[in-house]
């Protein structure tokens, strides 16, 4: 381990300008951007911008499967399932912490707050940028990562004869 990555801070790796939800959103719309940005969460927040909760594809998920809330999607709004209050972070954190807070609570990503105002959201730590910044930290200087080659599926049943031609 080197020391410019035993420093990393949680700066050095969130997503910056996170995009959001608005808690009265509905949950169709937050499936849609979720989906059409291919991230696995949001942060929410109220009508004046500061934050409120996180939603993620896993509430989403598990109001898919539970047929309650599958019968009534269309009545509810990004509030009814979000997870509230926010897990956060700060910039200036070393990212080992941000790693032992994502274990302790539980989840696969932190929102990262301003200093000043712990409501107002300015980035975004995934358990993905976690993982980016743990594979550089340890690949070995110009090596690529190996590769492993999926094997053949295995033939079921005998080969079939050829045909001599005609």
């Amino acid at each position: 381990m080197t020391t410019e990555s035993a420093t990393m801070i949680v700066g050095d790796r969130m997503a910056v300008e996170p995009i959001m939800i608005r808690a009265d959103a509905s949950l169709t719309e937050a499936a849609a951007l979720m989906d059409h940005h291919h991230i696995h969460g949001l942060p929410v927040v109220d009508a004046s911008g500061s934050l409120v909760g996180v939603l993620s594809q896993t509430d989403l998920a598990r109001a898919r499967a539970t047929e309650y809330l599958w019968v009534n999607w269309p009545g509810l709004a990004v509030r009814h399932l979000m997870t509230s209050p926010a897990i956060t972070i700060h910039r200036t954190t070393p990212l080992a912490i941000a790693a032992r807070k994502m274990e302790r609570h539980h989840i696969h990503r932190l929102v990262v707050v301003d200093e000043m105002d712990p409501l107002i959201p300015i980035g975004l730590l995934s358990m993905t940028d976690l993982i980016h910044a743990i594979a550089e930290e340890l690949a070995p200087v110009g090596v690529p990562p190996s590769v492993v080659e999926p094997s053949p599926a295995p033939s079921v049943g005998p080969e079939p004869e050829a045909t001599p031609d005609a």
